[in-house]
């Protein structure tokens, strides 16, 4: 029998509705929110209200829309970069590959506008780039960035190429929006990404998606080597084993 909602504790009620955020690909609405979290209008209502005060949700700017707020994003983040067993499990599989490839790996999601390094294992050369667990990159002109950004849903992407600085790091920078979106299509269509001196002068990268069980990709798996150690196309030999 289904449990009413005075028996559930206001706590776990709470934690439906940001787990109904944090689960959507775009903004809901108040009735979209009730469906999702089980509960009724007037007592969501209440609940929002309360949580945007303590900045775990926010109401999208100029709509009745409601998204995770700044406070939830960061105790996500925080989360993937400090859980202990889910990280001690990622740099197992990163070793794992930097044993067999010979270069360094790492493990990377979106946060907002930017490419989050989640983990990372650096491959034994004295030649490399260093980017430590909490190091951000642009999403246009990294092979992890543009893997993730092909792959969110149609709205999501949409909304955050409108308002992506699409600034020029190297000659083989993309900065042009429609060559961009041609380049994101190519993508999906392939299945990875690369990073062909894009980002750094001499340094070319390929990346594969990492799907939850949705089979939505919500991280991104891979190797990165000066392109004098590893050309592209050697790289891509690599795609079988990331």
């Amino acid at each position: 029998m289904p449990r009413k909602e005075d028996d559930v504790p206001a706590t776990l009620r709470a934690v439906a509705v940001l787990e109904a955020l944090a689960a959507a690909n775009a903004p809901r609405s108040l009735a979209q929110l009730s469906t999702e979290a089980r509960l009724p209008k007037p007592t969501l209502y209440r609940m929002l209200g309360m949580l945007a005060g303590a900045g775990l949700v926010a109401r999208e700017p100029g709509t009745r829309r409601w998204a995770p707020g700044p406070r939830l994003a960061a105790l996500a983040r925080n989360t993937m970069l400090n859980g202990g067993l889910a990280r001690a499990a990622r740099r197992a599989i990163l070793a794992r590959l930097v044993d067999a490839i010979g270069e360094t790996c790492n493990f990377t999601t979106l946060d907002g506008a930017e490419v989050l390094y989640l983990e990372r294992v650096e491959a034994a050369w004295p030649l490399r780039m260093s980017l430590a667990a909490g190091s951000r990159v642009p999403v246009h002109c990294t092979a992890s960035g543009k893997l993730l950004l092909a792959m969110l849903p149609k709205e999501s992407r949409t909304r955050l190429l409108a308002h992506l600085s699409l600034s020029r790091h190297t000659a083989a920078t993309i900065t042009d929006r429609p060559a961009l979106e041609a380049e994101l299509a190519r993508i999906r269509a392939q299945g990875y990404a690369t990073d062909n001196e894009e980002y750094l002068a001499g340094l070319v990268c390929i990346a594969v998606p990492v799907a939850a069980s949705s089979r939505r990709a919500v991280a991104a798996l891979a190797v990165q080597a000066p392109v004098s150690r590893m050309p592209l196309a050697r790289a891509l030999e690599h795609l079988p084993l990331l």
